[in-house]
């Protein structure tokens, strides 16, 4: 295994805080999408457990599932925030089974998108830093 680079370390926390933003906002935009959607239920992403998990390097993807004695042993490299997504707690039960509040995920959804930008930014200021040390 390499040691991380100067650069990793400096941009490591925010790629992986923009791409847990980026797997919360498909979650989201899932559960808009079936608001009408008999039984479905309305999931999350445990935002800042994942990020504290990400940054810290412990793993969260969900265990691959093995039935065969010559089936390789590991987690689902796909999506690695996997383990900290579950169903929304709280939200009322339609008589159809849907579990889906429009306004929550409406509110999620658009708070979800300032948090993304905002990290987008601190990135592209800490690249125009980095290019102006560089620079001089």
């Amino acid at each position: 295994m390499t040691q991380p680079t100067v650069l990793d370390r400096a941009f490591s926390p925010l790629q992986q805080a923009l791409d847990l933003r980026a797997y919360r906002q498909q979650l989201l935009a899932a559960n808009i999408a079936n608001a009408d959607t008999p039984g479905y239920k309305a999931t999350d992403l445990q935002f800042s457990k994942a990020l504290q998990a990400a940054v810290s390097g412990q793993p969260g993807g969900l265990p691959l599932l093995n039935d065969q004695a010559g089936q390789m042993q590991g987690t689902a490299a796909a999506q690695p925030a996997a383990g900290f997504v579950g169903y929304q707690q709280g939200n009322t039960e339609r008589l159809d089974g849907n579990t889906v509040d429009m306004n929550r995920e409406q509110m999620a959804f658009s708070k979800n998108s300032i948090g993304y930008e905002a990290d987008l930014g601190f990135l592209t200021q800490r690249i125009k830093t980095l290019a102006s040390a560089i620079t001089g």
